[in-house]
């Protein structure tokens, strides 16, 4: 059921947003969302074609008159992170989003809103069935698995577009205008370790962290927000003699881990003692974490027996943890200072039975800056004895200043709020450096409505920035 309260202008782009989040939409799990989309092409006599990955798009006719400008491609992916918190019983493959508003913020109910990036999704399909927008021929392109390593993208079938000019509307900021993204790679780390049964005098425990905020590990990196991974193994790193039994912290590869479970034994002193020091050590970490950290929490609890790593092995896998590299490692010397250049994210850790898997990623805008990041870590994960499996990298975007849609969109910007739009580019995977690869002679703009705490359960969207993001977009294809 919509809120009370829920937004109305533009109507289109609300209600296409409003259905968009009654259907469920997982990474690789899209065909729901694809078939509403398939429907309103339907509907309006627009011809659609599928690409093997999955890819659709669909075709507009231009507005009369307009039949012999340039096709323009519009282009955003289907697909949602799925973050809830806790204490949510959401199923993101079954249940339908439950939204709300506050403070001028749409958001939805302990989950992520999927803003990121459905709000462009309805954008698009809102220019499609809106008759009173004008624009040139259209291509409308809705590209799945995004999220989960930009899969879409990086299989569509490019013969499929023909437009010389495309509009990205995955970003997160009004009144900025993007015109490069990092590009990225990563790896799984894996292993097997031999398991023991406890020895006499030790007990077993479960150390859980809660409270942190995520967020994305591109956009929101160099907040330096803090990492469950990170802070579960600084917690245990002075307990003596521990045994790790499992470990579980993280969802995604693109998403800065915020809460976390390890198990472990130790003797009832050492137990006793980290129980002590849980609140001084939260204390020291609100000390240099952001605010948006300061709900974290700790919580020891007592466990039956477990199967136990050895202590040496127990004493690497920290080690490791703690020499792992996470965060913002080179900022840009061109532009404002909280431009990354080069970050890794410590994203994910499984340890069942002996059994470890460990996920990481990173991006940057210079490959050949990577090099060393990515050597160093590989460096890391032969001495701990790990098997490396790289994830193929997907390239960047390359800032073009001298881009001639920039340059319209710049001045168009001008006219219709009386201010210059910041121009910059964003230390994310946009799906636009990969069809820049496809198709290196489009001309690309990205650009969106304000979004806050994207990939989390705080994710929200600013309501008052729609209006004038929908203006601006519809006045751009006007112009095209």
């Amino acid at each position: 059921m919509k809120p009370a309260t829920y937004p109305d202008d533009p109507e289109q782009l609300w209600e296409h947003f409003y259905c968009i989040s009654q259907i469920p939409r997982p990474s690789k799990a899209e065909d729901a969302v694809r078939d509403y989309v398939i429907a309103q092409a339907r509907a309006h006599d627009c011809r659609w074609q599928l690409d093997a990955t999955g890819n659709l798009v669909v075709y507009v006719p231009a507005s009369p008159g307009r039949e012999h400008h340039g096709t323009v491609i519009i282009q955003n992916h289907l697909d949602m992170v799925t973050v809830k918190t806790g204490d949510s019983p959401h199923d993101f493959f079954a249940d339908p989003l439950t939204l709300k508003v506050e403070d001028g913020w749409l958001l939805a109910d302990r989950t992520t809103l999927g803003a990121d990036n459905g709000v462009g999704c309805a954008a698009a399909l809102a220019v499609m069935t809106d008759t009173d927008v004008q624009h040139p021929p259209l291509e409308l392109l809705f590209t799945v698995d995004e999220e989960t390593g930009l899969g879409g993208a990086l299989g569509l079938d490019a013969s499929l577009l023909s437009g010389e000019v495309m509009l990205n509307l995955d970003t997160e900021d009004w009144q900025e205008l993007y015109i490069g993204c990092a590009g990225g790679g990563g790896w799984i780390l894996s292993g097997r370790y031999p398991l023991q049964e406890p020895s006499a005098g030790l007990s077993c425990w479960s150390l859980e962290l809660k409270g942190l905020a995520g967020g994305h590990s591109g956009i929101e990196i160099h907040h330096q927000l803090g990492n469950a991974l990170k802070l579960l193994a600084d917690g245990l790193a002075a307990v003596d003699g521990v045994q790790l039994a499992g470990f579980s912290a993280g969802v995604a590869h693109n998403v800065i881990p915020r809460e976390g479970t390890v198990m472990f034994a130790c003797s009832r002193p050492e137990a006793q003692a980290l129980e002590e020091r849980l609140q001084s050590l939260a204390a020291r970490w609100r000390s240099y974490l952001p605010a948006a950290d300061h709900a974290l929490s700790l919580s020891l609890s007592p466990l039956a027996p477990l199967p136990l790593l050895s202590a040496a092995d127990s004493q690497r896998l920290l080690a490791l943890l703690a020499a792992f590299p996470h965060g913002a490692q080179a900022y840009s010397l061109a532009q404002p200072a909280d431009l990354v250049d080069l970050s890794i994210n410590l994203a994910r850790l499984q340890l069942r039975e002996g059994a470890l898997e460990l996920e990481a990623s990173y991006r940057f805008f210079n490959a050949g800056q990577a090099l060393p990041l990515r050597a160093g870590v590989e460096g890391l994960a032969r001495l701990a004895g790990l098997d490396i499996q790289r994830i193929d990298g997907y390239p960047g975007w390359q800032p073009d200043f001298a881009s001639p849609l920039l340059a319209r969109g710049k001045a168009l910007h001008q006219r219709l709020f009386g201010s210059e739009p910041a121009v910059k580019a964003i230390h994310a995977g946009l799906e636009c450096g990969i069809l820049k690869s496809k198709k290196p002679e489009v001309d690309i703009l990205s650009f969106g409505p304000t979004i806050r705490g994207a990939h989390s359960p705080t994710e929200r969207l600013r309501i008052d920035t729609v209006p004038p993001f929908w203006h601006y977009l519809t006045a751009l294809l006007a112009e095209l």
